[in-house]
């Protein structure tokens, strides 16, 4: 007569609890993985808008001149420069292709001089001038120029002589910064300035940007 055999408990299998484990261990891997996705694609984020984010260049303005100066028979004559520095804050190259200077007196357009296009390497800095000639411009009425001063009784061309007037300029740089070699921005910058001129003398009395 044979003996009766024993089942030891640990030799019991139970593939459902396997299967369950298994399941909330790549569950788990899952989760970690998709968190340090999203750290990697956070810390990304963080360094392109801090250190890759294109900026505007900036524009300081150095001098304006008038070469020549003239005011006659209702009409004024002149040459124009300005000089500025362009500074591009940018880790990558800034390069500008619709830059433009244009005057305004007495709150009317003059003309406009457009700017050739160039290119400025990351963090450095160009001087550029723009010049302007006006010919035989006719000015407005004493009442509505933009003029300062007494009014000593003479006028010379709708503008009081021995006064000043003002002509405002209108710079704008318009291009592309690329950033990480690969993808282009566009950026854009303008400055404005108000230069007040002696009529009698053709100088710069002060320039205010």
């Amino acid at each position: 007569m044979s003996e009766p055999q024993f089942l030891h408990r640990s030799n019991i299998h139970h593939p459902y609890n396997i299967k369950s484990r298994s399941g909330r261990t790549n569950l788990a891997s899952c989760v970690v993985a998709t968190v340090f996705l999203l750290a990697i694609a956070v810390a990304a984020a963080a360094v392109y808008f801090f250190l890759f984010k294109p900026k505007p260049p900036v524009i300081a303005v150095n001098a304006v001149q008038f070469p020549t100066f003239s005011v006659t028979n209702g009409t004024v004559d002149f040459e124009f420069f300005q000089y500025v520095t362009v500074t591009n804050p940018n880790r990558d190259e800034f390069s500008h292709y619709d830059s433009s200077l244009q005057l305004v007196y007495s709150g009317e357009p003059v003309g406009v001089v457009f700017i050739p296009a160039g290119r400025i390497q990351g963090g450095a800095r160009q001087k550029m001038s723009a010049k302007f000639d006006l010919q035989k411009y006719p000015l407005p009425p004493p009442e509505k120029a933009a003029i300062g001063g007494v009014n000593d009784g003479a006028t010379v061309g709708g503008v009081v002589a021995g006064d000043t007037m003002e002509i405002e300029t209108r710079m704008k740089l318009v291009g592309r910064v690329r950033v990480l070699k690969v993808f282009m921005h566009r950026v854009e910058s303008r400055v404005k300035c108000g230069v007040a001129i002696a009529v009698a003398r053709g100088t710069v009395l002060g320039f205010r940007c």
